[in-house]
């Protein structure tokens, strides 16, 4: 690894305008064209095209700037270092673990490359029921294959390592159509550690694309800064404050905790991400007239199902998801029963030994039983019926983000049958036991066993296993200020010079891995906005 270059190291070296943590204080006060809250896959696109178009800009990562040299494929060190909360984020009730990057590049740093465009149902839905008629398939085509393009977006070619291929082949033996992901790769070692940090720099995230680009362009990046709050006046953001954090997100010492940075810019926008972004306007007073602020906060729910095979899988091993099927998604009304896309997710040892349930010897049959083990999951699409509402960030009294999503009987009606769906595919693949992962489930060893076992399990919180890795929502788009926080062209409802560019404009879920959908988006509102800015016409390339 010691003989790949690292682009972040080299280009401090060419003298990045980066300061925070290690790499030294902010000043007191920094005055710029347009402050960027985050600088993960919105905020990434917009520095990128804002910095092109020749605005001074400044990016603000609460998280600190590690890179390719840093990232050594150890749990240990990517949790801490690289996720919110150390990889162990919870809703408020402690029902869902949420898995949410906390780092230079945010959650594209530590995703899997999963790289699907907005379903047209999604995109028909928000055109019905929130009023966005410019968001149609054929609208947003053209920003889509931008991102692609500069993103090296493409099917994934190379043969399926053997746990995706069990999903492949368990679902075709049911009559079940499975297809190919698209990944965000240039050069893949195939190595599996994506979640971990990419130590060869082929994953194509917003560390080593667009953040660079606009470093180079001039911007400027401060990381281990936590965005406080926006000073309003007048229907107008007038300012930022933020103050230094450590690598963890803990408080600073006292001393420099004391040292706020005030940011004065002419246009300001938000791409801390679902649960942060509401997190700062909720810190900020900012005017709420419908109470939509922080609501219809979305996760994309998951449940999980556990097979044991004769073979190893070595579900560590080789691009991490690579094969899908929407068939369970495609056979559900949008507002019907809730859907749910089936993928392969790779295995880790900390990461598993946390998911699944038991302990004592239950557990260490199931740790024994690692190199064999073959896990689905279901991503379950919320958002689309009354009683898929999702949840509501609020603030705890030390002014931090939580997330109240309840699981209601709707979401855990869908819960169960992705449960019994993954079970069925996992036999039908040739697995001698399959746990699903519920307190109360045992390993079966038979296809009818675990049917009427999980049709018998009581579908509660805590007792269902229930993660995400999707946070969408919390500043939805709306064709009117009663229907959303933002407006379509990505400008706050009541604040004229702040934009939101994340995954919390998104009024449901997306019902698929949400980063192009974030990419292709903002790619479309960032020109926008340029355009607005500067009158010139810039497009990501």
């Amino acid at each position: 690894m010691s003989q790949i270059q690292d682009p972040i190291r080299e280009g401090l070296k060419r003298g990045w305008k980066v300061l925070g943590g290690a790499l030294g204080p902010a000043p007191k006060k920094i005055v710029c064209d347009v402050a960027i809250v985050g600088s993960g896959a919105g905020a990434g696109i917009t520095a990128d095209l804002l910095a092109k178009a020749g605005l001074q800009v400044v990016m603000i990562e609460e998280g600190p700037l590690k890179s390719s040299s840093d990232f050594r494929q150890k749990e240990s060190d990517a949790y801490p270092q690289l996720y919110q909360e150390s990889a162990a984020r919870k809703t408020e009730d402690k029902a869902i673990n949420i898995l949410q990057g906390r780092c230079v590049g945010g959650s594209t740093t530590v995703n899997w490359t999963s790289s699907f465009r907005t379903p047209a149902p999604t995109l028909q839905f928000w055109r019905d029921r929130f009023g966005l008629a410019d968001y149609s398939v054929e609208a947003l085509a053209p920003y889509f294959a931008q991102a692609e393009q500069r993103l090296n977006i493409l099917p994934w070619l190379t043969a399926p390592n053997e746990n995706n291929d069990l999903l492949r082949r368990g679902a075709a033996r049911l009559g079940i159509q499975a297809a190919t992901i698209s990944r965000n790769v240039k050069g893949c070692w195939n190595l599996g550690s994506c979640g971990l940090g990419c130590p060869t720099n082929a994953k194509q995230s917003m560390l080593v694309t667009t953040i660079p680009a606009a470093l180079d362009r001039g911007a400027q990046l401060l990381t281990e800064m936590r965005v406080e709050s926006f000073e309003l006046a007048n229907g107008k953001v007038t300012a930022l404050y933020c103050r230094p954090v450590m690598s963890n997100s803990a408080p600073a010492p006292a001393v420099s905790a004391q040292i706020a940075t005030k940011i004065v810019a002419k246009h300001y926008v938000l791409a801390g991400g679902a649960i942060n972004s509401p997190a700062v306007l909720l810190r900020s007073n900012a005017p709420d007239p419908h109470g939509l602020l922080g609501a219809r906060t979305f996760l994309h729910p998951v449940v999980m199902s556990s097979g044991v095979f004769e073979q190893k899988v070595e579900a560590w091993s080789g691009a991490p998801q690579t094969i899908y099927t929407d068939h369970f998604l495609e056979t559900q009304a949008i507002d019907g029963p809730m859907g749910y896309k089936l993928e392969a997710p790779p295995l880790h040892p900390i990461i598993f030994a946390s998911t699944v349930p038991g302990f004592g010897q239950s557990q260490q049959a199931l740790l024994e039983s690692f190199p064999h083990n073959h896990t689905l999951l279901a991503l379950m699409r919320d958002g689309f019926h009354d009683q898929s509402r999702g949840g509501k960030v609020k603030l705890r009294g030390d002014g931090s983000a939580v997330l109240d999503y309840p699981l209601t009987d709707y979401v855990m009606d869908g819960a169960r049958r992705a449960l019994l769906t993954m079970a069925e595919i996992q036999f039908a693949a040739g697995a001698r036991q399959v746990l699903p992962l519920h307190e109360m489930a045992q390993p079966y060893t038979s296809w009818g066993e675990a049917r009427d076992a999980v049709s018998a399990l009581p579908m509660k919180p805590l007792l269902t296993k229930v993660v995400s890795a999707h946070v969408m929502g919390g500043c939805g788009l709306g064709g009117d200020e009663k229907r959303g926080v933002t407006r379509p062209d990505g400008v706050h409802w009541q604040l004229e010079n702040l934009s939101i560019h994340d995954g919390s404009i998104f009024p449901t879920s997306i019902g698929a891995n949400p980063q192009l959908s974030i990419y292709g988006t903002v790619n479309r509102l960032a020109q926008g906005l340029v355009k607005r800015l500067t009158g010139r016409d810039v497009v990501l390339a």
